[in-house]
């Protein structure tokens, strides 16, 4: 369908190279400022900065001051009770994860919490426990103190329980990844995290989530199964629990599938019926507080021999200073703590900033969660960053800003503090069909593959690798090996980008892929080029290759295939055996000419085709004296289009310029368009330019250089017919600008478009 032409366009302007362009435009000259002048003006402060960097370090001096009681306080209290009661429960499961006392699964829904209602950027997420990080800390734990004992001699636990020993190594590693993170907010290198695609990340978590299901195995079905961490430690949890698997308690698992299967079913009514309910059914805390209250009046610890949360002493403890000998035993396994920890968070924050239409900054956070961790690592808390669920909770129940996340931290100390004595006949196995039905979200994950395998295959590779990987060597270097799996898709895409061969679209200024269009127009002789990617060192040969394939000749190759048949011609025209006549080489010895076979001076045969002492100059399109064979070359200009080049690295220069000085010596003009002006300034800057190669190739546009090829070229369009040529009127003006330098038949001139540009006209 054609368009009216109040939708055209119509540009009168002259053809411009880089070159003429630069002189008919002055550029505004920028000073850009050096490394010195950051750092300096880093480290100048006046008032103003530093009343913005005290805002900035305290959001809630920003919030607090929009805050609209009467609107957002009563959604705010509604949402911190329930967010506070699904906190306390999910507090006591995911303890179970780091392998270690339940209540300090409340000590890290509490401590955390508090610290990132004033450092915090976002409103509306949970902070706490968060399974995968949980199960992070427990493989560090068990790793270090296994259920046997210590495994090493580690100073500053003589004389502590297995408990107080596992919690010291929680803290002590949480204390370090809050460093850390404290470290990359204040350094701001928040950016990082761009590195954990959403593929990745998703990849990562459906791991995580098959590693919690396995560990809470032991809990559902009742048996005894010690801790194990590092490589290949899902299958040997495994097989210990399928060894022991006639030693299951039938109570365990019947409460556990009781469960599961209610807080199931009442999960999915809450999310089909989410628009009319006013706040979701707490429905696990309910079935807590049921399994509770049965097996306390039945008491299943002694008649069934369930095991049970046991005593949770009131209160509070001291403050402790991490232990430095495990933070040294534990550095490599906090790195990835942290980064998943913010990651995680950061993800979740920016999803309901977005819906809520307020912005997050993540150095911010980073500074947020390190406070948070290394504050409750000294009151004995595990790392936190935030649950899915329980963010959706306090989102959903009418949160609008941190206080419903203070008011959910209340609730989580009054537990602690007089309620905690309750939860004395809960049995363990309700916490982990909790925590797997908690699971789900993570689960389903699994139904990216199908889509990610349509649509992006690499992506999908970065999904499973990542999977795999996390699962059998462990979520600590399954992260690290997923990470690499994602570099080395990236690499890869770049390295081998899909170069193609582009035409013009007839009646337009617009190229495409030859490949993909049929009214096209595509002059002979002329060919463009376009590579999607930066050229650097690792794809600058691919680069070359996919070139000379399009080409269809090697130019190098033609190059000395030429300088030998010129150096034969020489021989035999100083023998008397060829002379050349008005219509050619004519051979006088009437004996076979055979190709010259002397590899001597190798060197010469690169270096351009020089005719002197030869009578005329050699077309090598026309016929050769018998048995001396060159290589065709069909075309006479080439463009690269370098719309899509963002860098070129010192490597990728020297091979273009190599591949440069090639296709000029046999004889085929180069133009480059569309090359960014930073490639320019590098060019000029890094001493590109020579005598073969010149800043004059440089053209502005496809266009530009495509009329600039069929102003000189003519005949490039004299074989199509009337329908398929492009129809330009051309008037040259003020000869002075050189469109090309080294073009000694076009000459010194300035051409200036006159007329509507119906380019290619088409039938």
């Amino acid at each position: 369908m054609k368009r009216t032409a109040a939708t055209q366009y119509v540009v009168t302007r002259p053809l411009y190279s880089e070159e003429a362009f630069a002189e008919e435009h002055e550029k505004v000259y920028r000073q850009r400022k050096t490394i010195l002048d950051h750092i300096k003006q880093y480290f100048t402060w006046d008032a103003k900065r530093a009343k913005n960097a005290a805002l900035s370090l305290l959001p809630i001096i920003g919030w607090v001051k929009i805050y609209q009681i009467k609107q957002w306080l009563l959604g705010d209290i509604v949402s911190g009770i329930s967010t506070g009661l699904v906190a306390v429960l999910q507090g006591l499961a995911y303890c179970l994860l780091a392998s270690l006392p339940v209540r300090y699964g409340l000590f890290s829904a509490f401590f955390p919490v508090i610290i990132y209602f004033f450092l915090g950027t976002s409103r509306h997420i949970s902070v706490g426990p968060f399974p995968v990080l949980c199960l992070m800390i427990g493989s560090v734990v068990t790793r270090l103190v296994p259920d046997g004992g210590l495994a090493m001699n580690i100073t500053g636990l003589e004389g502590l329980t297995i408990d107080e020993q596992r919690v010291v190594v929680a803290s002590s590693v949480t204390f370090l990844a809050g460093i850390i993170q404290l470290a990359m907010g204040v350094l701001q290198v928040g950016f990082v995290v761009m590195y954990l695609s959403d593929t990745l990340v998703s990849g990562f978590t459906t791991a995580a989530a098959i590693h919690i299901l396995v560990s809470q195995l032991k809990f559902v079905l009742g048996l005894q199964v010690p801790g194990i961490s590092g490589p290949l430690s899902i299958i040997y949890t495994l097989e210990i629990i399928f060894n022991k698997i006639t030693s299951t308690n039938v109570c365990d698992v019947v409460i556990a599938l009781v469960i599961m299967v209610v807080v199931f079913i009442v999960k999915e009514l809450n999310d089909r019926y989410k628009s009319k309910l006013p706040v979701p059914i707490p429905i696990e805390v309910i079935m807590t507080v049921i399994a509770c209250g049965v097996s306390y009046a039945f008491d299943f610890r002694a008649r069934y021999g369930i095991n049970t949360v046991g005593d949770i002493p009131e209160g509070y403890e001291t403050p402790m200073a991490p232990n430095l000998h495990i933070i040294q035993l534990t550095a490599g396994d906090a790195v990835p703590m942290a980064i998943v920890g913010f990651a995680v968070a950061f993800s979740v924050a920016k999803v309901y900033s977005v819906k809520h239409d307020y912005t997050i900054d993540g150095n911010q956070e980073l500074i947020a969660f390190g406070v948070s961790n290394i504050f409750g690592a000294s009151f004995r808390s595990f790392a936190a960053s935030t649950a899915l669920s329980r963010s959706a909770v306090q989102e959903s129940t009418g949160g609008k800003t941190q206080v419903a996340g203070l008011l959910s931290a209340i609730i989580v100390m009054i537990v602690t503090l007089s309620v905690g004595f309750l939860l004395d006949p809960l049995p363990t196995s309700v916490l982990g069909a909790v925590v797997i039905v908690n699971l789900k979200g993570m689960l389903m994950q699994f139904r990216e593959v199908p889509y990610l395998w349509r649509r992006d295959k690499p992506d999908c590779v970065v999904w499973l690798g990542t999977c795999i990987l996390s699962i059998f060597l462990g979520l600590d270097l399954g992260l690290a090996a997923g990470l690499g799996v994602e570099l080395i898709s990236v690499v890869l895409r770049t390295q081998f980008p899909r170069c193609s061969v582009l035409v013009n679209i007839k009646g337009t200024d617009i190229y495409k892929d030859r490949k993909d269009y049929t009214n096209i127009y595509d002059p002979e002789g002329v060919m463009i080029f376009r590579i999607p990617s930066p050229i650097f060192f690792a794809n600058i040969e691919f680069f070359r290759t996919k070139l000379v394939e399009a080409l269809g000749f090697n130019p190098l190759r033609v190059l000395r295939k030429r300088n030998k048949a010129v150096r034969r011609i020489r021989k035999l025209l100083k023998k008397g055996e060829l002379q050349w006549t008005s219509t050619g080489f004519l051979n006088t010895s009437f004996k076979p000419i055979k190709e010259s076979e002397d590899e001597s001076n190798m060197e010469e045969l690169d270096l351009p085709t020089d005719f002197k002492d030869l009578p005329a100059r050699i077309d090598w399109n026309a016929e050769l004296p018998v048995n001396l064979s060159v290589p065709p070359v069909e075309i006479h200009s080439l463009i690269l289009d370098f719309a899509a080049v963002s860098f070129l690295d010192i490597s990728a220069l020297t091979g273009l310029k190599t591949l440069l000085r090639e296709l000029i010596r046999v004889e085929v003009d180069v133009y480059i368009v569309a090359c960014d002006s930073y490639i320019l300034e590098k060019l000029h800057d890094c001493s590109f330019f020579d005598d073969e190669v010149q800043p004059s190739m440089f053209f502005l546009t496809l266009h530009d250089a495509m009329l600039h090829i069929l102003e000189k070229h003519p005949e490039s369009t004299e074989k199509k017919s009337d329908h398929d040529m492009i129809i330009t009127t051309v008037t040259v003006h003020n000869p002075r600008v050189s469109l090309r330098s080294r073009d000694k038949n076009v000459g010194i001139r300035f051409c200036q478009l006159l007329a509507i540009l119906y380019m290619f006209f088409g039938k």
